[in-house]
Parts: C-alpha cells; structure tokens; sequence
C-alpha cells in the first residue's frame, strides 16, 4: 500500500459525511415545500411504513437500526401527529405503526426535496457519476455475499 493510499480518507468516512451533507441539503430544499424541524427519525421510519402498517420489529429491521431505537423514533413520530399505532389483528401482543395524513404528505414533498439535492449535487460531480454512485451503493446495498 503507498502513502498516498493510507493518507486518503476510509469510505465510511466519507460516507458518513456525505449522509450529514445529504442531510443539511435536505432540510434546505425541504424549507421551500414548508417542511421545518425533521430528525433523523422521520428518515428512520416514515420511508419505510408500508400502508398495511408494519410492526416495529420489522420496521428496525428494514431501516437497519436496533429495535429500542426504532421504538423510541415511533414515539417521537406519534406525538408529531405523523404515525399512528393499532393493534395488529394477527397479533395480539404487537402492534402495527401506520402513518397518518401528515405523514403521507412528507412523500411527494421529501422525493422533489431529494430530487432537487440530486440535481444540485449533479451540477457539481456529473449527472453520470451520480447516477454510477446510486448503482454502486445499491450493490453494496443487496443482500446477497459480495465475495
């Protein structure tokens, strides 16, 4: 390995950067449709709840975070007024968290939000290569062994 390899930053690093600028952009594009004072678990959640609702287990598992924590997002969420919980008819223990008319409003605005933040950081590295970084993650993304 040279120098110039250890030197240069790891890709979680810069990952992680990346998903904070993400972040940052986001709040400014979504301003303009009127959304303020979104967290991290609106992004943890609410992408995620399908409309016949979902249980938290399977909510945590499919936004990859750990079941307390997803619990803890879903009370944040409620009292927001932007999920709901009822019980699950095929469970009587559990119940199924969907989201409400405010939460199914961030949809459109959150995708023209994502889709004005893509475009920004388009103008900046090049259409082709963003669209090559969205293949690449969802590679890296699929569950299947990467050898």
């Amino acid at each position: 390995m040279s120098v110039e390899e250890t030197s240069l930053p790891l890709i979680g690093l810069l990952l992680r950067l990346a998903a904070q600028q993400w972040g940052t952009d986001m709040d400014a594009a979504l301003q303009v449709h009127g959304v303020t004072g979104l967290t991290p678990a609106h992004a943890n959640v609410i992408p995620f709840v399908p409309p016949q609702g979902i249980q938290i287990g399977e909510l945590a598992n499919l936004a990859k975070v750990r079941k307390q924590s997803m619990a803890h997002s879903v009370e944040l969420l409620t009292a927001a007024g932007y999920v709901t919980r009822r019980p699950d008819p095929d469970d009587g223990r559990a119940s199924l968290i969907f989201l409400t008319d405010k939460g199914r409003a961030l949809g459109p605005a959150s995708r023209s939000a994502g889709q004005r933040v893509e475009g920004d950081w388009a103008a900046v590295v090049g259409r082709d290569n963003i669209d090559h970084l969205r293949r690449t993650l969802m590679r890296l993304l699929e569950p299947e062994p990467r050898g």
